[in-house]
């Protein structure tokens, strides 16, 4: 997976689950993330973002409390905040992201919620703002076609309480234009997970989902 800011979601799907449940998610993420629930960190993935072409999947149990809130941070891999990758070699270029998640009743295995269009995925890290970026000699983040936006994380962002209804809603995105590589296929996927981000899978690098399970 590649090294990026990662991403949020708001969705409901599955049949009706007890007040507390225990649940398995499986997660592949380009290149990383942190999952939240109900606020709390249940699941980081365990490759810093700092390790270039870092592709893996993790999957994790945790118990919580019903309707839960998932709050997922992801980043694309990126060298700094001009969103270019391998800088200074002649493999220059932007990076793509793209994640996929479900989530499973750990005791029936049955899938419960996965990631769709139901959620809201709010961008916080837009970069470079012009993609002629990737073709200059010495790209320097913040100047011309390599400046980037920044939106400031909202402090309670993964708390079942926050309030995402203007965010935008997740994009869903094919197989063919992620490229999912290392660890996609050591997971059987359901017909109901979607490969998501937000609209632009290149300049959009760190994004914010949200989603509930159990309402």
């Amino acid at each position: 997976m590649r090294n990026t800011l990662f991403a949020a979601l708001i969705l409901t799907a599955g049949p009706a689950i007890a007040d507390t449940t225990s649940v398995t998610t499986e997660v592949w993420v380009d290149n990383w993330f942190e999952m939240y629930v109900n606020g709390e960190k249940v699941l980081e993935d365990s490759v810093p973002i700092t390790t270039e072409r870092s592709f893996n999947a993790e999957t994790a149990t945790f118990t919580a409390e019903t309707p839960m809130t998932v709050a997922i941070m992801a980043m694309d891999f990126k060298e700094n905040d001009s969103g270019l990758e391998y800088i200074g070699t002649d493999r220059q270029q932007t990076g793509d992201g793209g994640m996929i998640a479900q989530f499973r009743d750990a005791t029936s295995g049955e899938v419960i919620a996965a990631t769709d269009t139901d959620m809201r995925c709010l961008v916080v890290h837009h970069a470079p703002v012009d993609l002629s970026c990737a073709d200059e000699s010495n790209p320097v983040a913040g100047e011309g076609a390599c400046d980037f936006e920044e939106t400031e994380i909202p402090a309670d962002w993964t708390s079942a309480d926050f309030d995402d209804s203007d965010w935008p809603a997740a994009v869903a995105h094919s197989e063919s234009d992620v490229s999912p590589k290392e660890g996609y296929d050591e997971i059987s996927w359901d017909s109901s997970a979607s490969l998501v981000w937000s609209e632009d899978l290149v300049q959009d690098n760190t994004v914010l989902c949200r989603m509930t399970i159990g309402e």
